[in-house]
């Protein structure tokens, strides 16, 4: 069991954490400051260093108007063999005017006879701005097969709100079930064991930013697609969606991705958090 609160919040330009809190197996690091953006750098750490059978993470997040949050992991998400029930993270986002989140964990790794939920919900305000990235990959296997695993159900659920008025701007669900039939065929995991996803939530999102991005990532070596939401009061979201066989690849296509939304938006580097 692992429960984590943490409150962001602008005090001068400079992004700090209002409010923290902590119970079980879920830690957060001191900050870090990147660059001179004001953007506060947190990490999350799982001091038991994996899920398991029955485990549930409660994740509480709020970026208050003008703020600026960077969210990592520590490490890899591990979710090893859950006999019984599944493990389940649910993390619940909220972002304020004008304020941003980039959320960066390193991968999901499930491991034979893991069965792992993530259930993410995401309000936002109008001028909000959220760059969200996962990857999720199966782990080893005695018999050197990739599907090992039970279950992954990833659901998102994006909101927009502004003064009583609102709604549903995407819900984005992915559910990979190995053990019940071939996932690597086509309309599905198209041969490919990896899952990069990044979804985007800014109202400078539109069609030739999608284009832009298609663009830039196509010499990957990785089968990439990309959606666009409708506009709701008037933001817009973008999926990202890409499959490969490498963990490093997909981090090399969604990186590129975020480089570019960083440096156009926001006048920043590409990300570098130098943890290996």
């Amino acid at each position: 069991m692992g429960h984590l609160e943490l409150l962001v919040a602008d005090r001068g330009g400079r992004s700090v954490a209002t409010h923290q809190y902590h119970r079980g197996a879920l830690r957060i690091l001191r900050p870090h400051y990147l660059d001179g953006s004001g953007q506060v750098c947190y990490v999350l750490v799982n001091p038991g260093g994996a899920y398991l059978g029955a485990d549930l993470y409660v994740i509480d997040v709020e970026v208050a108007d003008g703020a600026k949050l960077l969210l990592a992991t520590q490490s890899a998400t591990k979710i090893y063999r859950t006999p019984g029930s599944f493990a389940e993270q649910r993390m619940r986002l909220r972002l304020g005017e004008g304020a941003r989140l980039e959320l960066a964990p390193d991968q999901v790794i499930a491991y034979r006879e893991a069965s792992y939920r993530q259930n993410t919900h995401v309000t936002v305000r109008p001028s909000s701005s959220l760059i969200m990235a996962e990857i999720v990959t199966p782990g080893w296997s005695p018999d050197g097969a990739s599907f090992r695993y039970e279950e992954l159900r990833l659901r998102t659920e994006i909101r927009v709100e502004s003064g009583g008025a609102g709604g549903l701007l995407a819900l984005d669900n992915v559910l990979i079930r190995p053990s019940l039939g071939d996932v690597t065929g086509m309309a599905f995991m198209e041969g490919f064991s990896h899952l990069g996803s990044l979804i985007v939530v800014d109202p400078r999102v539109d069609q030739a930013l999608a284009d832009e991005l298609h663009e830039v990532t196509a010499g990957f070596g990785a089968h990439i697609g990309i959606s666009l939401t409708t506009a709701v009061l008037g933001t817009a979201g973008l999926v990202l969606r890409s499959l490969s066989n490498s963990t490093e690849e997909l981090q090399r296509v969604l990186g590129t991705a975020t480089a570019l939304l960083r440096k156009r938006w926001y006048a920043q580097d590409p990300l570098d958090l130098r943890k290996y």
